[in-house]
């Protein structure tokens, strides 16, 4: 997954190149019907839903615009793209949907209400799902980083003590590479030394 057709290329090219092969598709995950047609049809054993926007700012701050984005991107995603994939998974009775959470999703923070609301709300959609569909055969797993150095950070300060997208992504590869008898359903991860508040 990427943000923009570019990074998709990128990536494609990178996993090609590992001998892989990848189709890329420009999709915007918080429009159902979307997501519906684009995916349709398609067996899917593995989707991660990884998507996610933040606005930190003071509630009494947050405007019904900011409110929704983050809505719409960091939950109702993760429901669209589930909702078209998981019945020919139960129907196959095998398959992985992965959502990436965050460690906000089991503490808040100030200036986080609207981004915490989110991500508690994607860690129990992601138990509940996975109660719901294990005796299908499918598992369904959460992992939830603490501070991690992307794009979605603030500039400007030192990043080098935090998590990278790559330590997520070997959790993922973690999950996908479990026996099928195996069901980790939650990772919770952080930096080992973060700083010191003054």
């Amino acid at each position: 997954m990427a943000r923009t057709a570019p990074d998709l290329e990128t990536l494609a090219a990178a996993i090609e190149g590992k001998g892989g092969t990848c189709e890329t598709m420009v999709i915007d995950v918080t429009d159902g019907p979307t997501v519906r047609r684009s995916l349709a049809g398609r067996e899917v054993d593995v989707v991660v839903n990884n998507a996610g926007v933040g606005v930190m700012k003071p509630f009494v701050d947050l405007t019904p615009e900011e409110w929704q984005l983050m809505m719409d991107v960091n939950l109702n995603s993760v429901y669209h793209v589930t909702q078209t994939v998981l019945p020919g998974m139960i129907q196959r009775g095998r398959g992985h949907v992965v959502i990436i959470g965050s460690i906000s999703g089991k503490s808040g923070f100030a200036g986080g209400a609207g981004y915490a609301a989110t991500k508690f709300a994607v860690s129990g959609f992601a138990e509940s799902l996975m109660l719901e569909v294990r005796d299908a055969g499918v598992k369904v797993s959460v992992v939830m980083p603490g501070s991690v150095a992307t794009s979605f950070s603030r500039t400007g300060r030192d990043q080098s003590w935090k998590l990278m997208a790559e330590d997520v992504a070997e959790s993922v590869a973690f999950l996908l590479d479990t026996p099928q008898r195996m069901l980790v359903d939650r990772i919770e991860m952080r930096p080992l030394t973060p700083p010191r508040k003054a």
